[in-house]
C-alpha cells in the first residue's frame, strides 16, 4: 500500500472557518471487511431490523439482508411504503429486542429440512436463495425461539451485545428482486450499526460533511456541469467553466504524455459490432453496452450494425495494424481523450462518479516482451506523478488478478500467468506494497489499480495499469523482428485518470470546491465599486488573458459586498476590488482565498505575481504568501 496523510489546504479567510472540518479525522472507522467483529455486529443487527420489521408488519417478506462496508441493508416487499415514522418505529423496536438478550443460534440443517419450513412460514424468496445454496449443509440463525433466517454468518452471541445507541436506520430506497428490472420492486432500508455510540456520532459527523462537499452540490453552485432530464440520466452536460476545467486537466496531461513519447490519436465513437466481436468485448461486455443500432430486423437477427464504443482500445489496434511494423518503431504509445459508452442501470448513476457517457485519459503501448517491464515501471512513474501534482497523496496499490474459476475472462492460462507476473515484478522493484483482488482482472487481462482514498475515508478506483497478452493475438497483431521474424508486441493499456468525469467529481469533493490555484476556472475577480471603474477592470483582464491568466470582471452592477460574497460563494482565488483609488494608481485592491487582505498593488506586479505563484501547471502548492 502506498498510503500517505492529506495536507489539507490553510485558510486565513475568516469565511472559510468552516475548513476546519477539512482535517483528517482522528477516529479510524474500520470497513466491514476490515473488522471481524464489525462483521458479527451488521450481520446480527440486520437480522434484529428484519425481526423488528415483521413483527411491526407481518405481511412484510424478507429478502436479502447483506452488510456493506459501512453498514447493512435488507430487502423487504411490504404491501405499503415505509416512511420516517415507519423507520423511527422499527429503530424502537430493534431496541427492544436487543434489550431482551436473546440468543443468537445457529443451526444446521439439510436442504430439505430448510426448504420444509420455508414452505411453512410461506416466504418464497427465500425459496429462490436457498436455491442458491450451493453448499451443505444449510446453516440457520435464530433470535431466541422467535425469528430465524438463512444466512451464512458470523454473528454475536446475544443481542445485548449490539449497543442500541451505536445503531442507526438512515433511508429507504427502491430495488428490484435480483437487480432485474422485470421482477418485484422491493423496498431497501439502510442501516448502519458500530462497536460503540463514538463510532456513530463521527460516521455521521462524516456524512454531514460529505453533504457539504457533494459534489453534485458544489458543482452546481460552482457552474460546472448540469444534468437534463431531456437528455437523460448519466449523461452530463459541461458548462463553460466546467469544460475548461477538463481542458486544464487534459492539457496538463498531454504535456505530460510528450515528453514521454505518447503520439495523441482521435477514434469515433461507434463502430462495427464486429470490432466487438473479435476483442471480445460482444462475448464478455454485451450486458453493459448499448444496444446494437442494426439497420433492419434480419441485420439485428444476425447481429449486424453499429455500436456505442465501451472501450477505446480495439480502435488504437486498428491504427497500430494500419501498417506493418518494425521493431524500430516499439514502443508505440499511442494516447486518446476517448468518450466511451456504458448502458449502466439508472439506479447504480451517481453524479460524475457514475454515468453512462465519460472520458478516459487512454493509452495503449505496443512494446515487445524485452520492453514490457521497463515501460510497465515507466507508466507507473506517469500515474505516481499526476497523483502528486493533484495532490492525491492517500491511495493504495492492488493487484486485479484473474479468478481461475471464473468463466468470464479470455486467453490461456500461460498468458494470464505471463501479464500477471509482470505485474508482480513491477511492484516487487518498485517497492510497492500492495494486495491482490482476485477476480478484478478485466476480462482480457490483469491490472494494477490505485485506489484512492477520499478525505472521508472513501475509496475510489482512479489510475490503472494493464497488461494484455490476449488482443494482441485476438487481432494478429505483429511486428519485425531485428533478425527479420514476424513476432507478437504485448499491450499495455493505462489510464492516470482512470475517467475525467470520476476525477472530477473526487477534486470537488476533496477541495470541497476549492481548488488549486492551476485548477481553477477562474483564477482572478475584478470587483469593480462602480460603473465608472468596469472600462478600467475590462483592459486589466484583457492584460491578463493576454498572458493566460484566467480573468474575469464581474459585471452584475451588484454592491461590492455582495460582488465580495459571491466571489466567496463560487470560490474564487483571487479578488480585486476596483475603485477611484485602484483606477487612479493603476492598482488593483488584492483578497485571496489563501491570505486574506492583501492592499493595494500596482497592477504589473499583480500580474508577475499571480504568474509566479503558478509557473507551470500542476505546482499545485501555488498560493499568494509572495505578495
Amino acid at each position: 500500500m502506498v498510503q500517505q496523510s492529506m495536507s489539507p489546504k490553510s485558510s486565513s479567510n475568516p469565511t472559510d472557518q468552516n475548513l476546519e472540518l477539512e482535517q483528517p479525522e482522528k477516529m479510524y472507522l474500520p470497513r466491514t471487511s476490515e473488522s471481524d467483529n464489525l462483521k458479527k455486529i451488521r450481520h446480527t443487527a440486520s437480522h434484529v431490523m428484519a425481526m423488528a420489521v415483521q413483527k411491526l408488519f407481518p405481511k412484510a417478506q424478507v429478502t436479502i439482508g447483506p452488510w456493506i462496508e459501512n453498514g447493512f441493508y435488507y430487502d423487504f416487499d411490504n404491501p405499503e411504503p415505509f416512511s420516517e415514522s415507519d423507520l423511527k418505529a422499527i429503530q424502537k423496536e430493534m431496541v427492544k429486542i436487543i434489550n431482551r438478550k436473546l440468543p443468537v443460534v445457529r443451526e444446521e440443517v439439510t436442504r430439505e429440512e430448510a426448504e420444509h419450513r420455508i414452505q411453512e412460514i410461506k416466504e418464497p424468496y427465500k425459496l429462490e436463495i436457498l436455491a442458491d445454496i450451493k453448499e451443505e449443509p444449510i446453516t440457520i440463525y435464530h433470535l431466541g425461539n422467535e425469528w430465524w433466517d438463512l444466512c451464512a454468518g458470523p454473528h454475536l452471541e446475544n443481542t445485548s451485545e449490539l449497543h442500541p445507541k451505536a445503531i442507526e436506520l438512515e433511508s429507504v430506497a427502491g430495488a428490484y428482486w435480483r437487480g432485474d428490472e422485470t421482477k418485484a420492486q422491493l423496498q431497501r432500508i439502510y442501516a448502519t450499526a458500530w462497536e460503540n455510540p463514538e463510532q456513530l456520532a463521527e460516521y455521521k459527523r462524516r456524512k454531514e460533511e460529505a453533504l457539504r462537499r457533494d459534489h453534485r452540490k458544489l458543482g452546481k453552485e460552482l457552474g460546472l456541469f448540469i444534468f437534463s432530464d431531456q437528455v437523460g440520466p448519466g449523461l452530463p452536460l459541461w458548462t463553460p467553466k466546467g469544460t475548461l476545467l477538463r481542458s486544464i486537466l487534459e492539457d496538463f496531461l498531454k504535456q505530460e504524455q510528450i515528453k514521454r513519447g505518447y503520439q495523441q490519436v482521435v477514434t469515433p465513437h461507434i463502430a462495427r459490432v464486429d470490432l466487438f466481436k473479435t476483442s471480445g468485448h460482444w462475448q464478455k461486455y454485451k450486458e453493459d453496452m448499448f444496444p446494437l443500432m442494426a439497420d433492419d430486423q434480419e441485420a439485428a437477427a444476425h447481429e449486424q450494425g453499429f455500436v456505442l464504443k465501451p472501450m477505446n482500445c480495439p480502435f488504437h489496434i486498428q491504427i497500430y495494424k494500419s501498417e506493418l511494423r518494425s521493431y524500430r518503431e516499439l514502443p508505440m504509445r499511442l494516447a486518446e481523450f476517448g468518450t466511451v459508452y456504458r448502458y449502466e442501470q439508472s439506479g447504480e448513476l451517481g453524479g460524475l462518479t457514475r454515468v453512462r457517457g465519460f472520458t478516459v485519459d487512454d493509452s495503449h503501448l505496443f512494446v515487445t516482451q524485452e520492453q514490457l517491464d521497463s515501460e510497465f515501471l515507466s507508466v507507473v512513474d506517469l500515474i505516481l506523478s499526476v497523483f502528486r501534482s493533484l495532490q492525491l497523496k492517500n491511495f493504495k496499490a492492488r493487484l486485479s488478478f484473474r479468478d481461475p474459476a471464473s468463466d468470464k475472462y479470455i486467453g490461456s492460462d500461460e498468458a494470464w500467468e505471463k501479464a500477471q507476473g509482470a505485474i508482480r515484478r513491477a511492484v516487487q522493484q518498485l517497492g510497492m506494497e500492495h494486495f491482490e483482488g482476485i477476480g478484478e482482472a478485466a476480462f482480457y487481462g490483469p491490472k494494477l489499480d490505485f485506489i484512492f482514498s477520499d478525505a472521508l475515508g472513501r475509496e475510489w478506483q482512479l489510475g490503472t495499469v494493464q497488461v494484455d497478452y490476449n488482443l494482441p493475438e485476438r487481432f494478429d497483431l505483429e511486428y519485425v523482428a531485428e533478425d527479420g521474424d514476424r513476432k507478437r508486441p504485448v499491450m499495455i493499456h493505462r489510464a492516470p485518470f482512470g475517467s475525467l468525469e470520476r476525477l472530477i467529481g473526487i477534486l470537488i469533493e476533496e477541495y470541497a470546491g476549492d481548488f488549486p490555484l492551476w485548477l481553477a476556472p477562474v483564477q482572478i475577480r475584478l470587483l469593480p465599486v462602480g460603473e465608472t471603474q468596469l472600462d478600467f477592470a475590462k483592459d486589466v483582464v484583457a492584460k491578463m488573458l493576454a498572458l493566460n491568466i484566467r480573468a474575469e470582471v464581474d459585471t452584475s452592477g451588484d454592491r461590492l459586498g455582495k460582488q465580495i460574497r459571491n466571489a466567496e460563494k463560487q470560490k474564487i482565488p483571487v479578488m480585486a476590488v476596483v475603485g477611484a483609488k485602484e483606477v487612479e494608481t493603476n492598482a488593483l485592491s488584492i483578497r485571496t482565498r489563501a491570505s486574506g487582505e492583501l492592499g493595494a498593488i500596482p497592477v504589473d506586479e499583480v500580474v508577475e505575481k499571480m504568474k509566479g505563484a503558478m509557473p507551470a501547471a500542476g505546482c499545485a502548492n501555488a498560493n499568494f504568501e509572495n505578495f
